[in-house]
């Protein structure tokens, strides 16, 4: 039987012919031309409002040259406007197979061995140019050298040579000589960037930007008019009622040349005046143009970045900017999910079909954009190491390694380590380390403690700090190879009680540890656990100890009591 023909994802049978031609190319004397008008030139508000109508009629050929003139002329747009594109363009890219058989993992494999591309972040930022026009379309060049179909560059297509069904308004077609021809399949990534529902023309952020555009272009015009008169003295040349035509002629080219020359000559019984204009200005002159500026920068700011903090000086701006980043983390999440669609269905899904058929579950490899992991501060993350390590948590170090941006040394790599101990120096006049152990051993002597030089007997020896419930507390760093304190005495009978009682002291240390355990498994980050950790202490089941040291408080009474020794029998 033989194969199905094959169809791309609309059901369009694949006109292999085509896909070896460069079909969307620009030509010369074709209505495809590198050369746009310009649309912002003289722009008014009845003219704005005229191209915007028109380009929802199906000619967007003046709204879209207005979009590509505005990132040229605006440098906050086209700031705000790359910020957004690049913040996805840089992600890292990954590829997910279908499954873990044998062609599903091949699959996966072919398309991760194009993504290794250098050119492959500049052309998702062409892909992205759909952020602020709507629509985008590039155009796959594909490569048969190596007897397969691989896409050789993607080509961005100047969006003026494509328009809109007029029917639906959605299904791009090619501007030719000959009229619109429907875009072949598997030779095009079909872009939409959907910032609001409705037809593609009128989804993108240009939309919405071309008044603020507009606006703020008459302030900047009115502001730099502004700048270069003030200060400038306004000349008034006066002249007599009655006076000739020839003579009024005369005098205002005076005051006219005075104005650029700086001299003029004029008859005696006339009269020129200079009126100082920056008197009148104000403390802030051209105040009310930057106020306005800035005020429509911002709004620009909000649309694009859905935020101000990262590009206008305001109060917090520091503090605020961190917590809003480049570009607000929903818009964000929006553009990186919209453009992985857009490529698994229009670049995988044929990398696939041509090179290998249609898989046999139907399912083909992903694309996955990967979001940024958020910068982990390496304070906090000491922190909470420090504090649940000791109560059970299990770390990987080479995972700590990776978070904190570090590697594993080699063997023989020099590493940083703590300081090691060194005795204080003794004040000045005051005695030597070896003094102050003679005079402790003198004081330990007059107690009636055994010193390790030996020693009477006598009232009970001041507790030492590895002495009973202590060493508990120590046992984590025996355990990494640490050496606890040596004892300065032998334990005696309530070091004997208390470590008699603690030989099974897991099970005490279980109900306290259990419920921090649970917390850190259910975490979903550093700060979240962070945040719960007073609620593990509520959960704590503190019974068993408190049964334990009310006996061996009881136990130790009734000893002192009846005058008998407290041992591990006793």
């Amino acid at each position: 039987m033989a194969a199905p023909p094959l169809v791309d994802h609309l059901g369009r049978d694949i006109d292999f012919s085509v896909l070896k031609q460069e079909i969307a190319a620009p030509m010369m004397g074709s209505v495809r031309s590198i050369l746009a008008e310009h649309s912002s030139d003289g722009l008014t508000p009845p003219r704005l409002a005229s191209i915007l109508r028109q380009a929802e009629t199906g000619d967007a050929i003046a709204y879209l040259a207005l979009a590509e003139q505005m990132e040229e002329k605006d440098l906050h747009y086209r700031s705000v406007l790359g910020t957004r594109k690049n913040a996805v363009s840089q992600l890292k890219i990954s590829v997910q197979a279908a499954s873990d058989s044998a062609d599903d993992q091949a699959n996966a494999d072919l398309i991760e061995g194009w993504l290794a591309r250098d050119e492959l972040e500049e052309e998702l930022f062409d892909v992205l140019d759909a952020v602020g026009k709507g629509f985008s379309l590039t155009e796959i060049i594909w490569d048969l050298s190596s007897k397969q179909w691989m896409p050789r560059c993607l080509e961005w297509r100047d969006p003026r040579w494509f328009r809109f069904d007029p029917f639906d308004g959605v299904t791009p077609q090619l501007r030719d000589n000959a009229g619109f021809l429907e875009l072949p399949a598997y030779k095009f990534i079909y872009h939409r960037s959907k910032t609001k529902s409705g037809v593609p023309i009128r989804g993108g952020l240009a939309r919405p930007v071309t008044w603020a555009w507009m606006f703020k272009n008459f302030t900047i015009k009115d502001w730099v008019s502004f700048a270069e008169v003030f200060g400038m003295p306004l000349r008034v040349g006066r002249y007599e009622v009655g006076e000739t035509q020839d003579n009024i002629r005369k005098l205002m080219q005076a005051v006219s040349n005075i104005g650029s020359d700086a001299a003029a000559v004029i008859a005696k019984s006339m009269e020129i005046e200079f009126i100082d204009a920056a008197k009148g200005a104000g403390s802030s002159p051209g105040q009310l143009y930057k106020d306005l500026a800035s005020f429509l920068d911002q709004q620009i700011s909000k649309v694009v970045l859905g935020q101000t903090a990262t590009t206008d000086a305001i109060a917090g701006g520091h503090a605020v900017g961190k917590t809003h980043d480049q570009v607000r983390g929903d818009l964000k999440r929006s553009d990186k999910a919209q453009l992985q669609a857009t490529l698994n269905r229009d670049l995988v899904r044929p990398i696939i079909d041509l090179n290998r058929g249609p898989p046999a579950s139907g399912v083909y490899p992903r694309l996955l954009i990967e979001e940024e992991e958020d910068p982990l501060e390496v304070g906090a993350m000491a922190t909470a190491l420090a504090a649940l390590v000791p109560l059970g948590l299990r770390v990987r170090k080479e995972e700590v390694n990776q978070r904190l941006g570090f590697t594993d040394p080699d063997e023989g790599d020099e590493v940083l380590a703590p300081p090691s101990a060194a005795p204080p120096a003794p004040a000045e006049g005051g005695p030597t380390p070896s003094e102050e152990a003679q005079a402790a051993d003198v004081d330990d002597v007059a107690h009636g403690v055994r010193t390790p030089q030996g020693g009477v007997h006598g009232p009970r020896p001041r507790p030492t700090p590895a002495s009973g419930f202590s060493q508990l507390l120590t046992g984590a760093e025996a355990a990494s190879g640490g050496n606890p304190p040596t004892p300065s005495a032998p334990p005696d009978a309530i070091d004997r009680g208390i470590d008699a009682a603690l030989d099974d002291w897991r099970p005490l240390a279980e109900g306290l540890v259990q419920p921090v355990r649970d917390l850190v498994d259910g975490a979903a980050s550093l700060e979240d656990l962070r945040d719960k950790l007073v609620e593990a202490i509520g959960d704590m089941d503190v019974d068993a100890l408190a049964d334990l040291l009310a006996r061996a408080g009881f136990n130790a009474r009734l000893a002192g009591i009846a005058d008998q020794s407290l041992n591990e029998d006793g």
